[in-house]
């Protein structure tokens, strides 16, 4: 990796994270990312010509162009968290001219963000990056604060502006979620006819989800079947946050799992327990992309490449990296999305 420690980044997990072999779910029984995917896998499917195209418009951009990888700058945390606590840390990413400058120094192979964002913009610069236009949102305006996401404009709009893809989030286990997996289905549908790929933020949204301590949002078993319904009202691409725990069905008793999740096809270690949201993305047919999750401050780069390694070696395709990138001076994010990078760009870094 150029300019980059990677032992000294990953720390006392630099061994345990590098050299580690998944037994539970064998590397050889997934469909993993390469040069060739949308030859190799997407051409099977029912996506018309012009999704393959797009997709492929994606997978050939950036510093990752030809890889098979994604490396994603998403902007959607103006609205998911407020401007002011998107924002103030580095108020010049107000502008939009800003946000997807940032993604085009950083080699991106695209930016993902809002209607308003792309389109005051778009003229300038659709030509330049590809644009994925985030269709809805949860407004954190309405007292009390709700887990729900509503539409923010249509999929024609987004065609409009010159998008080559939709993104769109889903609260699973919300009390909104039966509404948002009907709209986003549809909206889905609409975006494969008129040649847009998708890209389904599958994130979990319930208060109970967090027992004894432990927050069972970021549990392998859980998220895993949030992206097995994704892939199921046919998301292109899989947006999930990083597994930190599993055995959520077991310690909230709910919902139906099996022992073999927990004694044979999966361990404690993070690269088996995202292997296993990658097997619930039709073993790895529909890409998986981690979150690099909010900024810390100092320790954002190793976190942001600890993120990086898991995700490549469980068999995933990348990493969409947003906080840690814009909340600090433009040379400080071009560092750390190239890291990112420089990781899926590393032939040394193998699938586990």
């Amino acid at each position: 990796m150029a300019n980059i420690d990677l032992a000294k980044l990953l720390g006392d997990d630099a061994e345990s994270l590098l050299t580690y072999e998944s037994k539970g779910i064998p590397k050889d029984d997934l469909v993993l990312p390469g040069p060739d995917f949308v030859e190799r896998v997407l051409i099977d499917t029912d996506r018309p010509v012009a999704v393959l195209r797009n997709l492929q418009s994606v997978l050939g951009h950036g510093r990752l162009g030809g890889t098979g990888f994604l490396s994603i700058l998403p902007v959607d945390q103006g609205i998911e968290h407020s401007g002011a606590a998107s924002f103030a840390k580095n108020p010049k990413y107000f502008d939009p001219r800003n946000l997807v400058e940032l993604a085009i120094e950083g080699g991106c192979n695209a930016v993902a963000t809002t209607f308003g964002v792309l389109g005051a913009v778009a003229r300038r610069y659709a030509h330049r990056i590809p644009f994925i236009v985030k269709l809805n949102h949860n407004e954190l305006l309405t007292y009390p604060n709700k887990f729900d996401q509503i539409r923010f404009g249509s999929v024609r709009e987004a065609a409009d502006l010159g998008a080559v893809g939709v993104g769109a989030t889903i609260y699973f286990g919300s009390d909104e979620a039966t509404r948002q997996i009907q709209e986003v289905s549809e909206a889905f549908q609409e975006a494969h006819r008129l040649g847009l790929f998708t890209v389904l933020w599958c994130y979990l949204r319930n208060n109970e989800f967090k027992k004894d301590g432990i927050d069972y949002h970021l549990s392998a078993d859980l998220t895993g079947q949030a992206n097995h319904i994704g892939a199921t009202i046919e998301a292109d691409v899989i947006k999930q946050k990083q597994p930190e725990n599993n055995g959520g069905y077991n310690a909230l008793k709910f919902g139906k799992t099996d022992k073999l999740v927990y004694e044979e096809l999966t361990t404690d270690n993070p690269i088996d327990l995202t292997r296993w949201q990658l097997v619930n993305c039709y073993m790895g047919r529909v890409p998986l992309i981690n979150s690099g999750g909010e900024s810390k401050g100092e320790g954002d780069l190793g976190q942001a490449v600890r993120t990086a390694v898991i995700n490549k070696r469980a068999g995933g395709a990348g990493l969409i990296v947003g906080r840690k990138a814009f909340q600090r001076p433009l040379a400080d994010g071009v560092e750390l999305l190239n890291a990112v990078q420089d990781v899926y760009l590393d032939d040394a870094i193998t699938v586990a």
